[in-house]
């Protein structure tokens, strides 16, 4: 093979030359070019004025806010319509949407008006949580026993059940339980008996914003 017909060696290219006055571009990893992207700032919900609310918003609404049946003609008082055709237009809108994304709950004919309703498949979760609720209530023994502990704090057991002329140790340790009960102290009496008082559950239960704030008892409904 002769000298000509040799195929030149590759060699390695200088990059072109930049024009002279223009940058050189630099490359920056992808996660910094994230990064430097301006973020957009939120922006606020528009929130529409009575006369721009859709009608079906306004159905969905009023039958949030009750928990006993609207007839058509009432929510068509409240809407400021002649007729309760468009009521009943809005009902099966919503609760075609409701059907589209599997919502929990629709709208029922109930008692001659609409109710939102949860579906139910869901009643057991809502029996446990009506039973859980009703655990939590307090009895009339409880109620009247808080109440001389509210009043009286702080005071022994033996001092509650001078008042209220039975016997109070079950009852102060359920309202312990119920966190609206606590002990503060002891007496300097003989044995040193617990002193119970008030919790600031107890506080936030009843709104108030301290003990203070209790009704006098000129204040309170005669029995």
């Amino acid at each position: 093979m002769s000298e000509d017909q040799l195929s030149p060696v590759p060699t390695e290219s200088a990059p072109p030359a930049t024009p002279e006055g223009v940058p050189e571009a630099t490359t920056a990893p992808l996660g910094d070019a994230v990064s430097a992207t301006p973020q957009l700032p939120a922006q606020p919900e528009r929130l529409l004025t009575e006369d721009q609310i859709p009608l079906t918003q306004v159905i969905e609404a009023l039958l949030f806010s009750t928990d006993v049946p609207l007839t058509a003609g009432k929510l068509g008082e409240v809407c400021g319509l002649d007729s309760t055709k468009p009521i009943r237009q809005a009902v099966d809108e919503l609760n075609q949407g409701y059907q589209a994304r599997a919502a929990a709950f629709r709208i029922e004919e109930r008692a001659g008006g609409y109710q939102l309703l949860t579906l139910a498949q869901y009643s057991g979760y809502i029996e446990r949580l009506v039973r859980k609720r009703d655990e939590g209530r307090l009895t009339p023994a409880q109620l009247e026993t808080l109440a001389i502990v509210a009043y009286k704090q702080p005071l022994t057991r033996v001092g509650v059940e001078a008042i209220r002329g039975v016997a109070c140790g079950d009852v102060l340790r359920a309202l312990m339980e119920h966190n609206m009960v606590k002990i503060v102290g002891r007496a300097e009496d003989l044995g040193r008996p617990l002193l119970y008082g008030t919790t600031r559950y107890f506080l936030e239960v009843f709104g108030l914003a301290n003990i203070k704030d209790l009704p006098k008892s000129d204040q309170l409904p005669a029995p």
